[in-house]
């Protein structure tokens, strides 16, 4: 079983630490199981793997229709990985939290739905995994500033990121389009 943590910062958003079983084969990890999120409604529907090189800046993203959780973690290297909560309705609305994931700690972190995503790349590059509780739909998807002032994001850059277009033309939380 692993030890799943809730963010002090925003509940909702769970740390996941995975526990190995070593023997002289080598090493066995369960990465997934329902009943590790009883108090969630789990519906995998869709499984995803990003392949990023250092100083890549994916995010952040969110759809405003068809919502996505998202359980993620690191197969390979390492990043910085962060949920802004954009519900409007929420305490902790505008607020983000920010981990370290690597293929060394396997940790994962569930973002639930009604957040904004991305990750950073630490190291020379990362093989990314995640399950999502609903499809890609490229017609709802929205990209939120990365360095937007207003949320603070402490991102442990190494110079300037790389950035597609898509990403480097998010909007700020002040224009973007939010969850009620």
């Amino acid at each position: 079983m692993p030890i799943i943590t809730e963010s002090d910062a925003i509940p909702g958003v769970l740390l996941v630490e995975l526990r190995p079983f070593d023997d002289d084969r080598g090493r066995f990890t369960e990465t997934f199981r329902k009943e590790w999120f009883p108090q969630r409604t789990w519906h995998n529907v869709q499984s995803n793997r990003s392949d990023s090189r250092a100083g890549v800046l994916r995010g952040l993203h969110y759809q405003v229709k068809h919502a996505q959780g998202k359980l993620v973690r690191v197969i390979a290297g390492a990043v910085f990985d962060v949920a802004v909560d954009l519900r409007r309705s929420s305490p902790s609305f505008g607020r983000w939290v920010g981990v370290r994931l690597s293929a060394e700690n396997r940790d994962m972190l569930w973002v639930p739905a009604g957040f904004a995503h991305g990750f950073y790349v630490l190291s020379e590059g990362a093989e990314f995994l995640y399950k999502t509780t609903d499809y890609w739909s490229p017609e709802h998807e929205r990209t939120l500033l990365w360095n937007d002032p207003a949320l603070g994001i402490a991102w442990p850059l190494s110079g300037e990121p790389i950035l597609n277009a898509k990403d480097a033309a998010g909007r700020p939380l002040a224009h973007a389009e939010v969850y009620d």
